[in-house]
């Protein structure tokens, strides 16, 4: 539109000099009646384009506004968000590449996945760094990376719509579990344990409702065996997200991580080789059992018995 009123305001100043020069035939009265209509076209056509450009300067002014206070499901406001991430993995990149050594397998499947409903199993090893771990992988695939988080660079243009299923108890321990919770927690009350004690209760309904606002912004994490002993058995709350969401269900491959780090903190050890390996994707029908479902991720993530038998310590 602004445009074309630009071009009407050419073709108008164009007729006034052809009239005011006498190439158009015509009488000295005719002459000014039609100045003065073309000059009234033009000013017009002139308030018309600038208001439009106000209006437009106005609209990337709402835009960047409502950029500056967006939010994610939960109400974390994204431009928070994105500052921690980046402080969280400047903090956090020395102790996968620097400290310890990692190796990285099987990235190239990600860059194919969708941006949102898809759903990372993992085996469990600490409390926190092998979640943020995969964080770092995941913003370096954003960038392009391929099983490498060697440069920090990825860092200035991170994922934020990453989240991961945590302990409500584990999240509300401190300073530092609550800024994690921040960056990307979903936190649920476990049905079968409430801190060091064995309880049996019913699954939150919002719990299970606020995993399906995660999946549908963007990527999330768990840890199905809801433990960091080896070989623990599957809980059946991952079937139920499957069998309700239909995600793509990535399993993830974690070793090294006990090793390298604390269980509980993000404390350091050092010296150790960390691995993590990014499988295909698991299919499964809605005939499905529960108990075939938690035994092929099992066998995915390399928990299941037979990897038990064979002294697979991951």
């Amino acid at each position: 539109v602004v445009y074309s009123l630009n071009q009407m305001s050419s073709i108008t100043q164009s007729t006034k000099c052809r009239l005011k020069s006498s190439e158009l035939p015509s009488t000295p009265r005719f002459r000014r009646f039609c100045l003065v209509m073309m000059h009234g076209i033009d000013q017009g056509a002139k308030m018309v384009s600038n208001a439009i450009k106000s209006l437009s300067l106005v609209k990337s002014r709402m835009g960047l506004h409502f950029r500056l206070f967006a939010t994610d499901p939960f109400g974390n406001k994204l431009i928070i968000k994105r500052l921690l991430v980046r402080v969280v993995g400047w903090l956090t990149w020395g102790s996968y590449t620097r400290k310890n050594t990692i190796q990285i397998s099987g990235t190239e499947r990600l860059f194919k996945l969708s941006e949102t409903n898809v759903l990372f199993l993992a085996n469990h090893q600490t409390y926190f760094t092998d979640a943020i771990a995969l964080l770092h992988v995941f913003c370096a695939v954003k960038n392009g990376f391929k099983d490498t988080m060697d440069s920090r660079s990825y860092l200035l243009r991170p994922k934020i719509n990453t989240y991961f299923i945590a302990a409500e108890e584990t999240m509300n321990q401190g300073i530092v579990t609550r800024l994690l919770s921040y960056v990307g927690s979903v936190s649920i009350q476990r049905s079968w344990r409430d801190g060091d004690q064995e309880v049996n209760r019913k699954v939150r309904p919002e719990d299970f409702h606020n995993i399906g606002l995660a999946l549908n912004d963007g990527w999330v994490i768990n840890f199905p065996q809801g433990t960091t002993k080896p070989f623990a058995k599957c809980r059946r709350g991952v079937v139920a997200i499957i069998k309700k969401y239909h995600p793509v269900v990535i399993p993830i491959v974690l070793t090294g991580f006990n090793q390298a780090f604390d269980k509980k903190s993000l404390r350091t050890k050092g010296g150790a080789q960390l691995s993590i390996q990014f499988k295909d994707p698991l299919h499964f029908d809605k005939s499905d059992e529960s108990d075939f479902v938690m035994e092929k991720i099992m066998d995915a993530i390399e928990q299941s018995e037979k990897f038990a038998a064979r002294g697979n310590g991951n």
